[in-house]
């Protein structure tokens, strides 16, 4: 029987266990902080309950535009709010791990450290493995001179303690974990300047998906201010944003979303041979393999598109492939990927950015979901469809879906992407009327005659 230990009970690896004893392994996890990881006690789980109030908050806001009229102020009990967001990712938890124990894991507590020859320890007791799996995930990344203090000057995982909410919060960072915050508490009530070292929120997305949320928070009330913070100090009962320009933001908190840094020091892995990155992650192929034979390595520690989905994937390939069994190695280009603001952006496949630079040719249609029925009916007025196809074959290539629950609108292009359909394959596939995913078989649509 294969003996697997696994170091880090997140997505990566509590997915990796599953599949390593469902094929017949041995297997150990060792985690530090909880099962689930940092996704599930204070990352992924507690902000996307966070942001499910924000929703609520902005669906009451704007359900003047369906004939609704609330009576009274709306206002967010964050005691509850925040009570709810713990025991949630406390239940999420405790799920995986009876999940785990049911399964036959054995599950450890503590810091482990790896000595090479499948040797991990974890305390006073050595742990034997045929192969070793590490799934340590990251932490928030600090910034000198804006060190968070848990009071005034945070980190997203420190935002639950608060005892109540920020009378004005500035967000430092405007990709998208700062976009998604500042939404949400825009949403709740709070003052939000979002500061942006870039032209626009979002760098990372669809162009135009960007420029239409920002329009969204500035005619919502926030204040997105371009300029990169160079300190961030607590003054008084508030906060004081300098930017590198001499300029101030003054708030009542702030909140650092300055990306993230790997969990990999102290754990014995440049000790035994196994490649770091100049930023600390580990270096992997498209396998999870690392440079050190029977050592593999998946999740945010990696660096590989720091998703829970990604993660997920990383370990199951690592278990397939160390185990023996048929796998396909990651294919980054099929990765769906969503911003859980209002309204969402979800992606898939090429992007804009590739077809403008000619990296990839490809057929464009975009339409706004304005024109769609159901959008009409539900008073939706911002959002769009956007799909790639490829010129001649009419291979769909990808897609940018801006709406709200654009992250389960985005599995038709998923799915379009992952088996190489067609526009015309789209195109033939009934939607349902009146639907937002109608959106998609239209653009399909409108992609054949563009081809024809």
């Amino acid at each position: 029987m294969t003996r697997i230990a696994i170091v880090g009970g997140g997505p990566a690896g509590y997915e990796a266990a599953l599949v390593a004893v469902q094929l017949g392994a041995q297997v150990t996890l060792v985690d530090r902080d909880g099962v689930g990881g940092q996704c599930v006690l204070s990352d992924c789980v507690p902000s996307k309950t966070l942001i499910a109030t924000s929703e609520a908050m902005t669906s009451l806001s704007q359900a003047d535009r369906v004939g609704v009229h609330a009576d009274g102020l709306v206002t967010a009990s964050i005691a509850e709010v925040h009570a709810r967001v713990k025991a949630l990712a406390l239940a999420q938890s405790a799920d995986i791990t009876r999940r785990l124990s049911g399964e036959g894991v054995q599950l450890l507590s503590g810091a482990a450290y790896l000595r090479g020859g499948g040797k991990v320890e974890v305390g006073d007791e050595v742990v034997e493995a045929d192969v070793v799996l590490v799934a340590t995930g990251a932490r928030p990344r600090v910034v000198e001179g804006a060190e968070p203090d848990g009071e005034r000057i945070l980190d997203w995982r420190q935002l639950y303690d608060l005892p109540e909410l920020p009378s004005h919060l500035v967000v430092i960072g405007s990709g998208v974990t700062g976009a998604e915050f500042a939404n949400a508490y825009l949403a709740m009530g709070c003052q939000v300047s979002l500061v942006s070292s870039r032209e626009r929120v979002l760098p990372g997305e669809d162009s135009d998906a960007a420029e239409l949320l920002q329009s969204v928070f500035e005619r919502r009330g926030m204040d997105v201010v371009r300029g990169r913070a160079a300190t961030v100090v607590r003054q008084g009962d508030g906060v004081v944003v300098t930017l590198t320009d001499g300029r101030t933001v003054e708030g009542s908190h702030a909140l650092m979303t300055v990306g993230s840094v790997p969990n990999t020091a102290g754990l014995g892995l440049e000790e035994i041979g196994v490649a770091l990155t100049d930023q600390g992650f580990v270096q992997v192929d498209r396998v999870s393999r690392t440079t050190v034979p029977g050592v593999y390595a998946a999740g945010d520690c990696t660096g590989v598109l720091m998703l829970a989905s990604v993660a997920a994937m990383q370990g199951r390939i690592a278990m397939w492939h160390a185990l023996g069994e048929a796998v396909s190695p990651l294919r980054l280009g099929t990765v769906a990927a969503n911003v859980f603001t209002d309204p969402e952006v979800a992606s898939v496949g090429v992007s804009q950015t590739a077809v403008e630079a000619g990296a990839v040719q490809a057929l464009t249609v975009t339409l706004p979901l304005a024109t769609n029925a159901r959008a009409k009916m539900q008073g939706i007025t911002d959002g769009f469809v956007k799909v790639f196809c490829r010129p001649g074959s009419g291979t769909v290539l990808g897609g940018v879906v801006v709406a709200p629950r654009a992250s389960e609108l985005i599995l038709s292009l998923s799915l379009a992407v992952q088996h190489g359909l067609t526009a015309d394959q789209v195109a033939h596939t009934f939607a349902i009327y009146p639907s937002l995913s109608g959106s998609m078989t239209e653009a399909a649509r409108q992609l054949m005659l563009h081809d024809a």
